[in-house]
């Protein structure tokens, strides 16, 4: 068996990073390479990516229940209204990231979603999905942008979205099923 793929405790051959965290182990076999639509739901994929930036995603994993309660579930609208003063709660809530920037950015990000039409943003993001993707045999093989997450990056700076550099929108392309990274050996795979 590849070094890039583990078995776990169950028996299944899962990609190596998951490791023995049973969260972890969940979210792999149940949500990451998984086809994700709805505009709510990638505008959470987003945000949350946006705060793991820098960060382990484990770590936003294990926050996220927090983060959707006092981002009032990433309803795009709710948080568009968002001001200074739930800028400052959130800085204080040691429940999430505190990273003001990032705070920031997730409520104007909140207001450009709140902008569009019902649906704009699924069809928006999903237009970027490439057509074709060769599954990887290791992680040496998983890169680290594409030109499909540098383009999709591109676009959604020139309308305004912050923290949507192409790394961070290549692990959105992978988390919500744009593009499927489960190595070869992996069950999901």
């Amino acid at each position: 068996m590849s070094t890039d793929v583990r078995l776990g405790a169950d028996g299944r051959a899962r990609c190596a990073w998951v490791g023995d965290d049973l969260e972890y182990a969940r979210y792999h076999d149940e949500e990451w390479g998984v086809a994700l639509h709805g505009d709510r739901a990638l505008f959470e994929k987003m945000s949350l990516e946006g705060f793991q930036a820098g960060l382990s995603w484990i770590t936003i994993l294990r926050k996220r229940p927090r983060f959707r309660e006092v981002f009032a579930g990433f309803e795009p609208e709710v948080v568009a209204a968002f001001g200074e003063g739930d800028v400052a709660r959130l800085m204080t809530d040691a429940g999430i990231i505190r990273n003001r920037a990032k705070i920031e950015a997730t409520i104007s990000n909140a207001r450009l979603v709140a902008d569009l039409a019902p649906g704009e943003l699924d069809e928006f993001m999903w237009s970027f999905a490439p057509a074709s993707h060769r599954r990887p045999l290791s992680f040496a093989d998983v890169p680290a942008t594409t030109a499909a997450s540098d383009a999709l990056s591109k676009a959604l700076r020139k309308r305004g979205f912050r923290f949507v550099g192409p790394t961070t929108m290549y692990a959105l392309m992978q988390s919500a099923g744009m593009v499927d990274d489960h190595v070869e050996g992996c069950w999901r795979a």
